[in-house]
C-alpha cells in the first residue's frame, strides 16, 4: 500500500508517452508527465517526470543553480491526475476538455535539480460528476519535495 493510500494495478497496467498525447492537449514544453504508471481505476496512479538539464525553465530558473519551479510539480500533478482520470472514462482530448479548478493545501518540501525523477503520488480523495479531487505528492528518491490537494473538471465527459 502507497503512502497516499493508493498502490500498484495488479495488471501492471501503464499508460505510456504516446497514449498521454491522446488524453491531454499539453505539448512540449508543457508536457510535464513523461508516463503513469502503478494506476488503479480513477482512484491512484504514480506520474514520472524525467527532469532534463535541457528543460526550458531552466535557463531562467535559475542561471547557475536550475531549479524546478514548484508551481510546475503542481501541473505535473494535475496532469497525471487528469490523465488518469480520461484513460479510466476511455475518452480523449479530441472530445473533451480538463480544466485545473483548485489547488489546496500546496506545500513545497526540497528543491527539484536536472537529473532528478519527480514521481506524482496521485489519490482520488472524491469525484462528484465531472469534477475530481486528489491528492498528490511529488517525491524525488521517495523523499516529499511538494504536496498538495488539486481538483480538475473534465468538460464533454
Amino acid at each position: 500500500m502507497d503512502q497516499v493510500g493508493g498502490q500498484a494495478d495488479a495488471n501492471g497496467a501503464t499508460i505510456e508517452a504516446q497514449r498521454l498525447l491522446e488524453l491531454l492537449p499539453h505539448r512540449y514544453p508543457f508536457l510535464l508527465v513523461d508516463r503513469i504508471t502503478s494506476m488503479r481505476a480513477d482512484e491512484f496512479c504514480i506520474g514520472i517526470k524525467n527532469v532534463t538539464f535541457n528543460e526550458p525553465f531552466f535557463q531562467g530558473h535559475f542561471p547557475g543553480r536550475p531549479v524546478m519551479p514548484g508551481v510546475l510539480l503542481l501541473e505535473g500533478m494535475a496532469q497525471s491526475a487528469g490523465a488518469l482520470c480520461m484513460h479510466h472514462l476511455g475518452i480523449g482530448k479530441d472530445n473533451t476538455e480538463v480544466f485545473f479548478v483548485t489547488i489546496d493545501k500546496a506545500k513545497f518540501r526540497k528543491t527539484v535539480h536536472p537529473g532528478d525523477v519527480v514521481e506524482y503520488h496521485m489519490t482520488k480523495m472524491t469525484r462528484k460528476r465531472n469534477i475530481w479531487w486528489f491528492q498528490g505528492e511529488a517525491r524525488v528518491n521517495g523523499q516529499m519535495v511538494a504536496q498538495a490537494q488539486v481538483s480538475a473538471i473534465i468538460n464533454g465527459a
